[in-house]
């Protein structure tokens, strides 16, 4: 979300970091899981992102590694393949995240529509 005032825009991206500066959730891991939960499957998830399997997976480990607990719940592959669907915190993650980052907007917007090039 962008508030305007005349041709000035405020825009804010959102993400966590890890103490190392990592980054550990943002757009890209949500659009991930998103694409995970229509995909059915991690791989199906990173050719629809048009990204490299190893690079999802890596993305995902990061995270679940920071945060100490699952994203995917995986399922062996077989004569139908695999799959993998988002674990309960998964689902929270993700509502969070975007609760926070509607947050962040309003709030950015506020501030911004509130004379913030125009200081009195």
């Amino acid at each position: 979300m962008a508030a305007k005032t005349g041709n000035v825009h405020v825009k804010s991206k959102v993400w966590l970091e890890d103490g190392k500066g990592r980054i550990i959730f943002g757009l890209g891991r949500m659009r991930i899981l998103e694409a995970v939960e229509t995909c059915g499957s991690l791989n199906a998830a990173a050719k629809a992102l048009k990204m490299s399997y190893r690079a999802v997976w890596g993305k995902i480990k990061v995270t679940e590694e920071a945060l100490g607990k699952p994203l995917l719940v995986k399922s062996q592959g077989g004569s139908s393949g695999g799959g993998s669907t988002l674990t309960p915190y998964a689902h929270i993650l993700m509502d969070r995240y975007l609760s926070l980052s509607r947050i962040i907007d309003t709030q950015a917007d506020d501030l911004f529509e509130s004379g913030f090039l125009d200081p009195k």
